[in-house]
């Protein structure tokens, strides 16, 4: 199991016919990355793809999760506007690539990288009426991809990209950040818009397409656990309250049929509301769940941002110890035990098969380490260590139905705001010559999947 994202990999952002995403201006912009480099080359996949598949191939990768360039497909991105034969080549030679390996294509349409022109044109994930309708992509390739993920990971498309405003399209309150935007109401918009989205493609899919393809598609979110500070009352709520906007913000509607009372409580009429003929579209529009999560956050009541639901998130512990081991990134330590009751919960709520699609470590200064130092990344292999037999806990000691498990990630890439500085690949790549090293991590994981792929009476994939 591996996985990637079309804009963190692939470069060669103006080739071959490739319309601008929302992240190519943006990510030129001074400021808006850590390390001031953009997008444009990445990991030059688009380029090195079939290299990057014999290294799928050798690490023995039987799942592989990519996410498609909706501009590169379409480059102006609407229902209306012509498609680019050349990206529907290149998508349709690198799944047969993939299966000819013997490797399952597992295909995310929406990782973040919304066409410019749409954005321009109506105001992107704001238009309801329009996003819905230009939100497809299943003809060309259905009859080999069996495994569908409309979109991946609202809450960031929602709450990076139009309330904090750190992530394309960069809209916030902040005046210093953004000269447009209002993050009291906009993120819940959108969000709104990006679940009827998801639900839309997910009804086109099942009513044209399911049938002849006979294939399977929902969402994936992310969503960390969220444990209380103490035993008191109202940290223990406030626990609850930060898994009710961190997750059930999306997951609720998508599988219970309602929003959270919680997130009702606090947002009141900025809450947009469905119709009865939208729930109907919405509800069960997922045939699994999918779970991307990467931490658990001790949860203190009595916080003033309601993107975490006003609950204070910390990982230091009352007697003064840090909950894990630290990350590169501040928002990130490991706790292997938050894991397995995170799967315990989403198994509990939403009662469906779990694909675990997303969950790595980057590793505190990798970046600036020797190449030879980098690649013995013994805290990524401890982080992989604890999840894993978690992972192994949960579905045979609680029942929990785990289906797939997909490490974050298969290269070191473009990390979005960090640029490149935030390593969270089990292979390291030489930016400067696009030469790709195996980590000690994906030997583990490698070793990990051979002896574990049939435990017990499931299939761990």
């Amino acid at each position: 199991m591996c996985f990637t994202a079309s804009f963190q990999i692939e470069g060669s952002t103006n080739v071959d016919g490739r319309g601008k995403s929302i992240w190519d201006d943006f990510s030129k912009q001074i400021g808006k990355t850590k390390d001031g480099r953009d997008g444009d080359v990445a990991t030059d996949s688009y380029r090195l793809w079939k290299e990057d598949i014999a290294l799928l191939a050798q690490y023995g990768v039987k799942y592989y999760r990519f996410s498609l360039s909706w501009s590169r497909i379409i480059p102006l991105g609407g229902r209306n506007d012509p498609l680019n034969p050349k990206g529907i080549a290149f998508y349709s030679n690198f799944i047969d690539a993939l299966l000819e390996h013997g490797i399952v294509p597992f295909v995310t349409l929406y990782h973040w990288d919304l066409p410019q022109a749409l954005h321009d044109r109506y105001g992107g994930w704001l238009n309801k009426n329009e996003i819905v309708q230009d939100y497809v992509c299943f003809r060309a390739f259905g009859d080999r991809v069996k495994h569908w993920l409309t979109v991946n990971e609202p809450w960031c498309v929602s709450i990076l990209g139009y309330g904090r405003g750190v992530f394309a399209p960069g809209r916030s309150s902040d005046r210093e950040r953004s000269p447009e935007g209002d993050s009291s109401t906009e993120p819940w918009i959108v969000g709104h818009n990006v679940i009827l989205s998801h639900a839309h493609a997910v009804r086109l899919y099942r009513e044209k397409f399911k049938a002849a393809h006979g294939g399977q598609i929902g969402i994936t979110l992310n969503g960390d656990w969220a444990m209380p500070y103490d035993d008191s009352p109202q940290n223990v709520e406030a626990a609850q309250h930060a898994l009710d906007v961190a997750i059930g913000w999306f997951a609720d509607p998508i599988y219970l049929g309602h929003y959270p009372e919680y997130m009702k409580l606090m947002l009141q009429e900025r809450l947009p509301e469905f119709t009865p003929e939208e729930l109907k579209v919405v509800k069960g529009s997922s045939d699994f769940y999918g779970m991307n999560t990467y931490t658990t956050n001790l949860c203190r009541d009595g916080g003033d941002d309601e993107f975490q639901g006003l609950v204070e998130y910390t990982f230091i512990r009352p007697d003064g110890t840090q909950l894990g081991t630290q990350a590169h990134c501040a928002w990130l330590q490991d706790y292997p035990r938050g894991f397995r009751d995170l799967l315990n919960y989403i198994w509990k709520r939403y009662k469906l098969p779990i694909y675990v699609t997303e969950n790595g470590f980057a590793v505190k200064d990798e970046n600036s380490k020797p190449i030879e130092e980098a690649l013995q990344d013994s805290d990524r292999v401890n982080y992989f260590k604890g999840t894993t037999a978690s992972l192994k806990a949960a579905v045979l000691e609680d029942g929990v139905d785990v289906r797939a498990y997909f490490p974050w990630s298969f290269l070191d890439n473009f990390e979005w705001a960090d640029g490149y500085s935030t390593r969270f690949g089990v292979t390291y790549v030489d930016y400067e010559t696009q030469q790709r090293y195996p980590k000690e991590s994906a030997k583990f994981l490698v070793k990990w999947f051979g002896d574990n792929v049939d435990a017990g009476d499931r299939k761990l994939q």
